[in-house]
C-alpha cells in the first residue's frame, strides 16, 4: 500500500449520532443541538481561572504590510506550520 498519494474518499458520508444516520435537516439539527448544548445548564467555577496568574508579554518586531504579505506567501498550505509539519 502506498501511504504517500491520496487517498479517494467516498463522494457522500453520512453524520451518524447515537448510531443513526443524519439523514434529514432535522436529524442533523437534531444532533447539533445534543452536541453542542450539553453544558448549557452545568455550572462554571470561574475562579480556577485566578490560578493562572499573570504571565510576562513580549513585544511584538515591528513589521510592515508588505512583510506580513510575503510570511504569508511563503508559507506552505499544505502541512501545519512548526516542525512536526502534520498535513
Amino acid at each position: 500500500m502506498n501511504w504517500i498519494n491520496k487517498r479517494k474518499l467516498p463522494a457522500v458520508e453520512a453524520i451518524k449520532f447515537n448510531n443513526q444516520l443524519c439523514l434529514t435537516l432535522e436529524s442533523l439539527w437534531g444532533a447539533l443541538h445534543a452536541t453542542f448544548n450539553t453544558t448549557l445548564l452545568r455550572q462554571v467555577d470561574t475562579d480556577i481561572l485566578n490560578e493562572l496568574g499573570n504571565k510576562p508579554t513580549s513585544e511584538w518586531a515591528p513589521f510592515s504590510r508588505e512583510e506580513f504579505k510575503r510570511a504569508l506567501l511563503s508559507c506552505n498550505n499544505t502541512s501545519a506550520s512548526g516542525s512536526d509539519k502534520i498535513s
